[in-house]
């Protein structure tokens, strides 16, 4: 296989899950479980999908610095986008998050000494005045908490890119399913000291997060990185904060406020951008 062809379908599978992704906020917003359970049992599931392809596709299980490094950010991703959503809209949670390529450049810079250049900090600014414009909208207590834990869930998220792109298949595959049982660990035991109403469409909801929303993703994922460099990922992911807020608008009714909404298009088309401008400074 070509080089082209392999990004062509690292390409495919990044936009098939970030568009499985931008499910959550539907489920989560109709899950009458506090944050931490729905976060533990949908990766206890997504876990399971996960050792399935492992087994099938033969990848090894390997427990290295890389692979526990990247476990551990992506279950403090998966806790604190929950957490997010439950204490504020789906869209502030998801379009926070996003900040994910702002904190990859800056890691980058102050970790591997990439060199920061005029638009890296005009991206930046522009980015952190997005945010600010978020908390116009929120004056409440849980919701000013939730923005400050889908930033929180953006920081992870970037180291959570920049360790599994540097990291092999085995050890990429063993450091997402290491996250999903920290997760699970950490989750899974709050069931018995928050109320959790079981009935079908609890039930219906979590298999549904678990396996299309988050298992699934996660396979399609950890096989798209490796022909996908971190940054393009991130680009690729914005599929996510785009629909994530349209689905829980149709199904559950929830709005983001207006200044959340302008704050939401300065830092995608922000990031979107310098994404966009960074590949090709790259390519020429």
């Amino acid at each position: 296989m070509t080089s082209t062809k392999a990004q062509k379908r690292a390409i495919a599978m990044m936009l098939l899950c970030a568009g499985l992704w931008s499910i959550a906020g539907i489920f989560i917003k109709q899950l009458p479980w506090n944050a931490l359970v729905i976060a533990g049992f949908r990766s206890l599931i997504a876990a399971g999908v996960l050792a399935v392809y492992m087994f099938v596709a033969r990848v090894r299980f390997v427990f290295n610095r890389d692979s526990l490094l990247s476990g551990i950010f992506l279950a403090l991703t998966f806790l604190a986008f929950v957490s997010a959503n439950k204490l504020t809209t789906s869209a502030n949670a998801i379009v926070l998050q996003f900040t994910a390529p702002v904190f990859i450049l800056l890691l980058s810079t102050l970790l591997y000494h990439q060199r920061l250049r005029r638009a890296d900090l005009a991206v930046v600014l522009v980015t952190l005045a997005g945010i600010a414009l978020f908390f116009f909208d929120q004056f409440t207590p849980g919701s000013l908490l939730g923005n400050f834990v889908a930033i929180g869930a953006g920081f992870s998220m970037g180291v959570m890119y920049l360790l599994t792109g540097r990291a092999d298949e085995n050890a990429r595959m063993t450091g997402i399913f290491i996250g999903h049982l920290i997760t699970a660990l950490v989750g899974v035991p709050m069931a018995l000291v928050f109320p959790t109403p079981v009935d079908p469409p609890a039930v219906l909801s979590i298999l549904a997060l678990g396996i299309v929303q988050l298992g699934i993703p996660y396979v399609l994922y950890g096989l798209a990185v490796k022909d996908c460099p971190p940054l393009a990922c991130s680009l690729l992911g914005a599929v996510e904060p785009l629909l994530n807020p349209v689905w829980v608008f149709l199904f559950d009714g929830e709005a983001p406020g207006p200044f959340a909404l302008v704050g939401g298009v300065v830092v995608i088309c922000a990031i979107t951008a310098w994404c966009v401008w960074n590949d090709r400074q790259a390519a020429s």
